[in-house]
Parts: C-alpha cells; structure tokens; sequence
C-alpha cells in the first residue's frame, strides 16, 4: 500500500458510508417497484373498464353538398313594401351513399325549401330563436321527402352558411 503519511490507501468505504448506501438503495428500489404496481393498476383499470381510443369513437367523416345556387324569396309582408329572404343552404350526411341519393332529388328538395322560406315573414327571422326554427323546419322538410323518396332521412343536418334579409 502506498501513500504518503503513515496512513495507508484503501479502497473500502469507511464502515458508516456503507450502511448509508445500502439505505439509499433500498429506497431507489421501493419507489421503482411502487411505480410500477401504480403503473400496472392504472393499465388494468384501463383495460378492465372498457376505455375506447378516442380515434373510435369519433363519428364518420361529414359529407357536406351545397343546394346552389341560393335560395331568394320574397317574404310575406303586409305592408312596408317586398322583403327578401337570400339563404344558402347546406345539407350534412355521414353516409357516402346519402350524398348521392340527396344530389339525387336536390331538385324536389329546392322545389320544398322554396314554398318553406317564400311562407317566413322579416319579423319571425329577426331573432336567432326564429333562424333556428327555421332551420329545424327545414330540416324536417327535407328527411320528409327523403323519406317518402328512399325510406330514409338520408340528411343529418341542415346548415344555413349565408342568410341575409332585406
């Protein structure tokens, strides 16, 4: 052994840093296998509990079709001279083959949404609530001809992209 006093060189650990160590390790080693049995429970919950991927449970693809070129109406009025109604209205479905059948009969769905935004009056359509009981209505006009037409609704949605009243 060298060294330069008459202390000599060793490489063991004094005996009050080994049991330190050892302390140390041990608390590594509970915190390690406490994750992994929290780890393990919450991926057994997961899996027991039936949680989907978000991925699956969103809904189809929407297709959107257009009925164009927009609608204009005059609305009834009794006075004050014509009002116009212009709306473009949009129809949404999640089935591809919905979309056809709707392009389809877009001509008896014009023809029905016309006579229904020709019947509107400027002060029923002033409000929001008015807009979307419109909206609601037109809707049911159109899954009503579908219906009659293919047995389906075909339509999920009606959406007014543009409505302006003057």
């Amino acid at each position: 052994m060298k060294g330069t006093g008459s202390q000599p060189v060793s490489n063991v650990a004094p005996a009050e840093e080994r049991p330190r160590k050892r302390k140390i390790g041990r608390l590594v080693l509970a915190a390690v296998l406490a994750l992994v049995i929290v780890g393990g429970g919450g991926l057994a919950w997961y899996m027991f509990t039936g949680q989907q991927d978000p991925a699956e449970s969103l809904p189809p693809k929407a297709d959107y079709l257009a009925l164009s070129p927009a609608f204009v109406v005059n609305l009834e009025e009794s006075s004050g001279g014509p009002r116009y109604l212009q709306v473009e209205v949009q129809l949404v479905t999640r089935d591809p083959a919905a979309t056809a059948q709707l392009q389809h009969h877009a001509p008896a769905l014009r023809a029905r949404l016309l006579m229904l935004f020709a019947q509107q009056t400027r002060e029923a359509l002033s409000s929001r609530e008015g807009k979307e009981a419109l909206q609601a209505r037109a809707l049911e006009e159109v899954r009503a001809l579908m219906v009659a037409e293919t047995g389906q609704p075909q339509a999920d949605a009606l959406l007014f992209t543009s409505f302006v009243t003057q």
